[in-house]
């Protein structure tokens, strides 16, 4: 992999999360960044606009591989500083995550506790799940008082806002002089790097935008629902076992909850169904009587870059073209992880940190 000078020309082609993250830290180190995006700055047609944004590395560990939790591990304190450089203001909590069944899914519960404790036996670093009674949900969670008799809490988990982190990092861009061509759509064979007049590298984040050049991606649907709830006050993220729709509430600020359950495997972009939108909701209804007077404000959809192992990957297709990509549903959770690893390619021609996460780095 071609190695960056002092001060190197980049261009970035896509700028949901990766490519945003990408082009402000090297924007920070001195470098020269262009980045070309096919929709416009709100990250409309990014993965990462329609997301939770939880970061939950030992519950992700029930659907994903020890790589991807230890990344979690390592993004936790890695957003912290990432959220510090940045002017504009962005909700990050770290107060756990509750887990809770109803009584009828006390299997499927106990199924994915095993799960979870097969993890902390792989991963022993990693904070212990805490099963907890009914009294002790109450305790932790005052506003679903005498609904559960039984939980899982994880602690050090947590969250950010996504859409607050995206406006935050299209600021920093601004503030440091990157070069942003919006609802500009641009392909790798558009730039011939290292010649006269092209930039040193191209990085191609664009996700299922780049799938022309690697034929593996697949999309995953998500469908999420934004609803405002003053009368519900949830203090961290809550998931509710079920084995048909295990949904999540992601509590914002200003009583904004994320709601989220389903995974399709479809490229389909068409609104949600209404089958979908009155699972979410009555899943919600279920935790807290509170939603039954919530407003929605939006039901989303999106497609989520996957490769066939839902695992992510760097893939260099020449010495100065990189391309990362296949982030799934972990988007947020890895993306620090996925940051310092193309940065430690991009400075030195290989990663320390790639086999500590299992993440393949395929260079020429």
């Amino acid at each position: 992999m071609h190695l960056l000078n002092t001060h190197s020309s980049i261009t970035i082609l896509g700028a949901g999360l990766m490519g945003r993250l990408l082009a402000v830290e090297l924007a920070r180190k001195g470098h020269r960044v262009e980045v070309f995006e096919a929709q416009g700055p709100s990250a409309e047609g990014a993965a990462a606009r329609v997301a939770a944004a939880m970061l939950a590395p030992l519950a992700e560990s029930a659907v994903t591989e020890p790589g991807v939790v230890r990344m979690g591990q390592y993004a936790l304190p890695r957003w912290q500083e990432l959220i510090a450089q940045l002017s504009q203001p962005v909700y990050f909590q770290q107060n756990g995550t509750l887990i809770l069944w109803h009584r009828l899914d006390a299997g499927e519960a106990n199924r994915f506790q095993h799960k979870l404790e097969q993890t902390q036996k792989t991963i022993p670093d990693i904070a212990p799940l805490q099963v907890l009674n009914g009294s002790q949900v109450d305790a932790l969670e005052p506003s679903v008082a005498s609904r559960f008799a039984n939980g899982l809490y994880l602690p050090g988990e947590g969250q950010l806002d996504n859409r607050q982190l995206l406006s935050a990092l299209e600021n920093a861009m601004q503030e440091l002089g990157v070069v942003v061509h919006w609802n500009s759509p641009r392909q790798p064979e558009d730039f011939t790097p290292g010649t006269a007049g092209q930039p040193d590298v191209l990085l191609d984040c664009r996700g299922l935008g780049a799938k022309p050049t690697w034929n593996a991606l697949r999309g995953v649907r998500g469908e999420v629902v934004r609803l405002h709830a003053p009368e519900v006050t949830l203090a961290r993220p809550t998931r509710l076992v079920h084995p048909r729709y295990p949904i999540y509430i992601a509590p914002k600020e200003d009583h904004i909850f994320v709601i989220g359950a389903t995974e399709i495997e479809s490229d389909d972009m068409s609104p949600a169904s209404v089958r979908s939108a009155l699972e979410l909701l009555s899943a919600a209804y279920a935790v807290h009587s509170g939603f039954a007077e919530a407003r929605i404000l939006e039901i989303c959809t999106q497609c989520r870059p996957t490769l066939p192992d839902n695992l992510p990957a760097v893939r260099a297709l020449s010495e100065r073209v990189l391309e990362v990509n296949g982030l799934y549903r972990h988007g947020f959770m890895i993306a620090p992880a996925m940051l310092d690893v193309v940065m430690q390619v991009l400075e030195s021609g290989q990663s320390s940190l790639a086999p500590r996460f299992d993440l393949s780095v395929q260079l020429v």
